[in-house]
């Protein structure tokens, strides 16, 4: 059976690269906002804010959840539904869950260039605001590392 040849519109189609649809930041904040929704099972929306500076250069992710955001982790996670008072610490369970998130949307899509520096986000539910950042790996190699040990322990 012999194949038939290409027309230009396909070879055209084939040859084209890759369009990246937005970048890390727009993707990773619909990813934030639709999970920590279905696991606090609370309508919930992320806005992207500016990263605080960071002096050191972190070899894995580094995520910086605020006590309002622990506290409000906890309480849903458990089952409550006012959520008063601070975390005293960030449940596991909650960077778990943001590292799945993170590593998912940088597997998505091919790097282009090195990750950004840090990544932050205001975070605002009906019961709560809170603030959430992650401080990032310059190296785009050590990110897919830490990405693909992170889908492969999950």
């Amino acid at each position: 059976m012999r194949l038939l040849e290409l027309t230009p519109d396909e070879i055209a189609f084939l040859t084209a690269p890759f369009p990246l649809s937005d970048d890390l930041q727009m993707r990773l904040t619909r990813k934030l906002a639709a999970t920590l929704s279905a696991r606090l099972r609370l309508p919930l929306e992320a806005m992207p804010q500016p990263a605080p500076a960071r002096v050191d250069t972190p070899a894995s992710p580094t995520w910086q959840p605020d006590a309002a955001l622990a506290s409000l982790w906890l309480t849903r996670r458990l089952g409550g539904r006012d959520v008063g008072g601070s975390g005293p610490f960030v449940p596991a369970s909650c960077v778990r869950t943001l590292d799945a998130v993170l590593a998912e949307c940088w597997l998505d899509a091919p790097a282009q260039a090195a990750p950004p520096h840090a990544l932050a986000w205001r975070i605002a539910t009906g019961l709560t605001q809170a603030t959430l950042a992650v401080a990032l790996p310059h190296s785009t190699t050590d990110m897919t590392r830490w990405a693909r040990e992170v889908i492969r322990h999950g």
